[in-house]
Parts: C-alpha cells; sequence; structure tokens
C-alpha cells in the first residue's frame, strides 16, 4: 500500500511540528512524520532512531503511531519512554543515534501537543520541516522494510550524569523545585536524592492536565507557588520547568525572579573562568546588561537569533561553551552536550551558589538596573508581518539610526533599545523595550509606535510590569 500524506498547514513550524490534537494533529500525522523523518535518516545512511515521549494524555497514542511509521523505514527503534526532552537529547548522544524525535507540547496548553527532532545529531528544523511536508504529500519515502524495536530505559544513568558536574564544595543548601506536573517529575525526584542539602519539590506528580499551573516559568504568574514556598521555607533558591523541562525559570532566596538573561550572566561568569576569551551566545530580546556583563567578565557576547535550533547550531559553529534566550532554554556546551536542559541548567546554577559566600539575591542586586517591558506580542498576517519587518529596517537605515538586523530590528540610542521581529512559529509581530529610566523607557516605546504608525499598524498594549531587569 502506497503512503501518501497531507499535514494541516498550521503544523509545519520554523522549530517543530506542532499543532490541537485531533484538530490540526492526529495519529495519523504522527504515522507520517514517523515514515517521512525515517526516510531522511535512512537516505542520509543512518539506521537508528531514538523516541521518546512526554506526560500529556495524547502523548502515548502520538508515540505508538510514530514508531510504527519509523518501523516501516526499516530503522532500528529505540524507545526511552515518558521523560523530559533533554533526557532523549542525552539517549541520543549516548547511543550515537542517527536520529531522535521527541514527542511534546512543551509549554503549550494541555490540548496541543507536538514534535522536536533531531538528525545526525543536529536539530531538524526550518527548510528541512518544510521539505518533510512537501516529501510527505509526495509520498517520497523509502520502500516499506520491517524495522526493529527495542525499550531501554535510561533514567537511571541520565541522573548519574546530570548530578556528575555538581561540585559538591561550598554550602549545603535549602533548594525548592517546581515541576509544574511536567514530564521530568520522576527524573527530578532520583536527581535531588542524589544531589546534597535539603530539596523540596512541588508538583512532583507527572500530569498532562497541569493543574497546578500552566507549565511556563518565564510567566510570573506561574512561578507565584514557588515564590511562597521559597519564602515559607526559607530556602536559598526556587527553581521550576515548563511542560518538558527544557527551559528553566529561578527565584533567588527573597522570592524575586530571575529572568533568563540574568540567569546566564551568573553562569556565564562561571564557565569564562576555565574558557576564557569564549563566545557566550544570547538571542536578541537579551538585555544589554548582559551582554555588557560577558564582556566584563572577559568573554565575547554575541548576539543572535530567537529560536533554540537556531542557538543550537550557532554553539557548533562558534565552538561557544554557552549560551541561552529570555524563554530560559540554557545551552551548556562546557561539559555537557551543547543541548538545552533545565535540570542540567539547575544543577549548574546550584553549583555556583554553593560555592558562593554570599545568597543569590546580591547577584541579583549587584546587576545594573533597566527598565524594560514585558514581551509584547500582537497580531499581525504571516506575510505581512516579514513585509513589516522589511520596512522599518528601510527607514532605519535612511536614518542612519544605530540598528542590528540577526533577528528583526534591534535598535540602539542613548536611552537603551527596542527590539520589533516577526515571530517564526505564530502570525504575530514581537515587541521588547529597555531603558535606563522610566523617562527613557517611554521615549524608545514612542520611536517604536512610531514606525509601526508608518507601517499601518495601531500601538501595541505594553501593559504589564516593568519591574527592574
Amino acid at each position: 500500500m502506497s503512503f501518501v500524506h497531507q499535514f494541516d498547514g498550521t503544523s509545519l513550524r520554523e522549530y517543530d511540528i506542532r499543532g490541537i490534537v485531533d484538530k490540526t494533529l492526529t495519529a495519523e500525522d504522527a504515522f507520517a512524520i514517523g515514515r517521512t523523518f525515517g526516510s531522511f535518516v535512512r537516505r542520509g545512511g543512518g539506521k537508528t532512531l531514538v523516541v521518546g515521549y512526554d506526560g500529556r494524555l495524547s502523548s502515548p497514542m502520538l508515540e505508538d503511531a510514530l514508531v510504527k511509521g519509523a518501523l516501516e523505514c526499516g530503522l532500528e527503534v529505540t524507545r526511552v519512554g515518558r521523560g523530559p526532552t533533554p533526557m532523549l537529547y542525552y539517549a541520543s548522544a549516548m547511543l550515537d543515534a542517527d536520529g531522535a524525535i521527541m514527542v511534546t507540547g512543551s509549554h503549550n496548553p494541555p490540548s496541543h501537543n507536538g514534535f522536536k527532532m533531531m538528525l545526525a545529531g543536529r536539530p531538524f528544523f526550518g527548510a528541512q520541516i518544510r521539505e518533510l511536508g512537501e516529501r510527505s504529500a509526495k509520498g517520497d519515502v523509502v520502500p516499506a522494510a520491517a524495522g526493529t524495536l527495542r525499550t531501554v530505559d535510561l533514567r537511571e544513568a541520565y541522573v548519574k550524569r546530570l548530578v556528575q558536574d555538581y561540585g559538591g564544595a561550598g554550602r549545603k543548601l535549602r533548594v525548592v523545585w517546581d515541576n509544574g506536573n511536567s514530564s521530568a517529575g520522576e527524573v527530578l525526584e532520583k536527581m535531588v536524592a542524589a544531589l546534597p542539602g535539603e530539596h523540596i519539590v512541588l508538583n512532583a506528580a507527572i500530569d498532562g492536565t497541569f493543574p497546578a499551573h500552566h507549565p511556563d516559568p518565564t510567566v510570573a504568574k506561574n512561578l507565584e507557588q514557588l515564590i511562597a514556598a521559597v519564602k515559607d521555607n526559607g530556602a536559598d533558591m526556587g527553581i521550576a520547568f515548563d511542560g518538558d523541562a527544557d527551559r528553566i525559570g529561578l527565584v533567588d532566596n527573597q522570592g524575586k525572579i530571575l529572568w533568563g538573561d540574568q540567569i546566564l550572566v551568573l553562569l556565564a561568569r562561571d564557565v569564562l573562568k576555565s574558557h576564557a576569551g569564549a563566545t557566550v551566545i544570547a538571542d536578541v530580546k537579551a538585555s544589554q546588561v548582559l551582554f555588557d556583563e560577558v564582556a566584563r567578565a572577559g568573554g565575547k557576547p554575541l548576539m543572535w537569533r530567537t529560536g533554540h535550533s537556531l542557538i543550537k547550531s550557532k554553539m557548533a559553529e562558534t565552538g561557544s561553551p554557552l549560551a541561552g534566550e529570555m524563554s530560559g532554554h540554557i545551552f551548556f556546551a562546557d561539559k555537557w552536550f551543547g543541548f538545552d536542559d533545565g535540570l542540567y541548567a539547575g544543577v549548574r546554577v546550584l553549583d555556583v551558589v554553593a560555592r558562593s559566600e554570599e545568597p543569590l539575591s546580591v547577584f541579583r542586586e549587584s546587576l545594573p538596573v533597566t527598565l524594560s517591558t514585558p514581551e509584547v506580542r500582537f497580531d499581525c498576517d504571516d506575510y505581512r508581518k516579514f513585509k513589516v519587518i522589511e520596512e522599518v529596517a528601510a527607514r532605519l537605515r535612511k536614518e542612519g539610526a544605530h540598528v542590528s538586523e540577526i533577528d528583526g530590528v534591534r535598535v540602539n540610542t542613548t536611552d537603551g533599545w527596542w527590539l520589533l521581529r516577526a515571530s517564526n512559529t505564530q502570525a504575530v509581530l514581537v515587541a521588547r523595550v529597555e531603558g535606563h529610566d522610566q523617562a527613557g523607557l517611554d521615549r524608545l516605546k514612542d520611536a517604536l509606535v512610531h514606525q509601526l504608525e508608518q507601517s499601518g499598524l495601531s500601538r501595541p498594549d505594553f501593559s504589564g510590569s516593568h519591574a527592574g531587569h
């Protein structure tokens, strides 16, 4: 029986494949991903594929269909079972797999799910995902053949490797972890049992309905339970994860949030002690404070495009030992494998703080204070959003503005900076503004709005906390 399959056009994204289960993403889609991606592996000379899945209610069904599609390519498929996305990345590295697929909806609502893919140890994204859709629609796959299937439990080995880079020196810490009912639950409980100090785990049970709160640690509301527990327990810090635990959230001993770029400053200072002059990468949404602090610590700050696949690729290209995004993706190539892992990032944060004689709040308070807007996202047609960026960039160049066009436009002035970029995953434009003071922040917002209005767009809603950052 010949194979042909058409995906819903909204499911093929820049960095992954995702959609609403039984609406824009089905078991038939999962089978097609296995069949088509498996053909990429085979045609590249590969024969092995590892597969994992998160804690969402739909994930076992999608994983089963995915495996069936991959087996029909004649592949040797290894199931690593339910766990965090980075455990699948770890399995891919340890088993030297030719391909890897994780069934995960990450931090999206419970009704959503998706697939993250790696081919030959590198992210499979962008044009490759579009090509997968085209090949599937044409039935362009390898001839059907019988594959082989095995199951491997790597949880113990993964946990052992996670805690290996905790130095064990310094203070014994009291730490609150908010698993957020994520797929890291079982691994996290094993990990904290292997770490020194006192550890309190909230929402440990893996539950794809996320009953405690939405699993996105970049949203302050989702950290309220963690903040309360840190204060109630007199803890040294609190650590949270997103739905598949490839991203981290961090709260200090005073219950104050450290955002992604602040976490990266903490880790960069430590990594640069043993990698003097190394490149540290962050996305265009990060504070100027981060880039300045990396340079002050003797590193080479590199601003790059937003997107975990893009960051990983740039790390490999530059030999960077450390990278991060405002979204809480932290990537270690120093002692680690170069992929984003919230659990491993947590261990490295613990190690840094344990070796410090001062509480984490002292580090946070030592950073220069700026005022910034939240990340503002507003609707803009998928075609129009890129045209708007082109129009704004052309006007800025004509004005002689100090602008970076690495990912959208990021404009620097004496007041600070503003960013406007087109989302790669949604029909929205994304804006962020950071000023040295309130007056400067207001001028920067006005400058951004002026550009939007010249392209026929209304002023976006900047409401939200302008907390010091």
